[in-house]
C-alpha cells in the first residue's frame, strides 16, 4: 500500500505501524528504506526475514538529529562530531562505538553500529513523529527497501515491486541522490572510508580536519557495514563492465543479430540490431549516480539478459558509480 508521505494521516498511520513493531518503508535522499524500531530486536528481525539479509549483516539505524546519538553510541569522537555538523542531515553513515544493551539486533551483534540523519523531509518528519511516542522510538533500522543483494528501489513502485501491496510504504517521490550513503568508520582514532557515495574525500577531510583512510590502511578489523559485500546492487540480467572501444567492437561481433541486450554508456555506439536497447549514461557523475539505480530496474522490466555498461571514468568525483556497478556485476 502506498501512502503520500506529506499528509499527516500517512505518517500517523506509519507511526502506528512501527510503534507496534511492524515494517514501513520509507523515502530519503539516497534510496527509499525499509523501516523498524532499532530498539525492538524482534521487529529488526522482521527486517531480515523480508528481505533475506544476513542476521549477522548489520543495518542504518536513521536519528531525527545529532542529539538522539548518545542514545545509542558511547565515545563519539570530535572528528565524528564535526562530520554530523557538517554533513547532517545528509548521506553520510558514522559507525560508532555501539552503547551496552541498546540495538543488538540492528547492529549484527557487534559492538559498533552505523548512524544516519536523513535529509528527506518526509523521512524527517516519520523520525520526529517516531520519537514522540510513549515510549518513544529514537531510532528506526532502515536498510534499502529491497530483497538482499538486489538494486536498491528509489521510488515508491520500486518498493512495491520488491514486496508487494502489503508493506505501507510513504511515498516521497524519487530520490534525488539515488545511491546509498557514504560509511565513515569512527571506532579506530581515525575516520576510515568502508563505503564510498557521493561526498568526497576532500569535503570529509576538509570537514573534520584529518585524512580519510581506506580501509586497507588500517588493517582488518573494520566493523562489518551495510553495502560492502563484494556482490551487490544486482539486477536480474547479468551486468559486465567494458570500455566504449570493447562495447563497440562486441556489437560490431554481434550485428543484426545481436538481441537481449542494454546498453549504457557515455559514448554513442552504433548497431545494427533494432533489438539492443541503449540509454546515454550523463557525463556527469552525480547525475549518473541519481539515475543508476532506476536504469538497472528499467533494463530489467524489459527483459533483457545481459546489461553492459561503459567503464566510469577515472577520478574520485566517480569513486561512487563504480563501487555500486564492481560489486553489481560480480553477483
Amino acid at each position: 500500500m502506498i501512502l503520500d508521505g506529506r499528509e499527516t494521516a500517512s505518517l500517523a498511520q506509519a507511526t502506528r505501524v512501527l510503534t507496534a513493531g511492524g515494517l514501513v518503508a520509507f523515502p530519503t535522499e539516497t534510496v527509499y528504506g525499509l523501516g523498524a524500531d532499532a530498539g525492538s530486536d524482534a521487529a529488526v528481525a522482521a527486517i531480515f526475514a523480508a528481505k533475506g539479509r544476513p542476521s549477522d549483516h548489520p543495518l542504518i539505524v536513521h536519528v531525527a538529529d545529532a542529539s538522539t546519538v548518545t542514545h545509542f553510541a558511547v565515545q563519539v569522537p570530535d572528528f565524528a562530531t564535526q562530520l554530523m555538523q557538517a554533513f547532517w542531515p545528509g548521506p553520510l553513515t558514522l559507525i560508532l562505538p555501539r552503547r551496552e544493551g541498546v540495538a543488538p539486533g540492528a547492529a549484527g551483534g557487534q559492538g559498533s553500529i552505523g548512524l544516519r540523519c536523513p535529509a528527506h523531509p518526509v523521512a524527517h518528519a516519520l523520525l520526529l513523529a517516531c520519537a514522540s511516542t510513549v515510549p518513544p522510538v529514537l531510532g528506526l533500522a532502515g536498510p534499502s527497501a529491497n530483497r538482499f543483494g538486489r538494486v536498491s528501489p528509489t521510488t515508491a513502485l520500486h518498493v512495491q515491486s520488491e514486496f508487494g501491496d502489503d508493506l505501507l510504504v510513504l511515498d516521497g517521490g524519487p530520490c534525488r541522490v539515488g545511491i546509498e550513503s557514504t560509511i565513515v568508520d569512527c571506532t579506530r582514532g581515525v575516520p576510515v572510508l568502508l563505503r564510498p557515495g557521493v561526498l568526497g574525500r576532500d569535503q570529509i577531510e576538509d570537514a573534520c580536519g584529518q585524512r580519510l583512510r581506506s580501509s586497507w590502511e588500517v588493517g582488518p578489523q573494520a566493523p562489518r557495514a551495510s553495502g560492502t559485500l563484494e556482490a551487490h546492487y544486482a539486477p536480474d540480467a547479468r551486468v559486465r563492465l567494458m570500455d566504449a572501444n570493447a562495447l563497440q567492437t562486441a556489437l560490431d561481433v554481434l550485428g543484426a543479430e545481436a538481441a537481449g541486450i542494454a546498453i549504457y554508456s557515455r559514448v554513442i555506439l552504433t548497431t545494427r540490431s533494432e533489438k539492443v536497447l541503449r540509454r546515454r549514461m550523463p557525463d556527469d557523475a552525480v547525475e549518473t549516480a541519481r539515475q543508476l539505480f532506476a536504469v538497472l530496474r528499467e533494463f530489467d522490466a524489459q527483459g533483457v539478459r545481459l546489461i553492459w555498461v561503459e567503464t566510469p571514468p577515472p577520478g574520485p568525483d566517480w569513486d561512487a558509480v563504480r563501487d555500486r556497478l564492481q560489486r553489481a556485476s560480480a553477483a
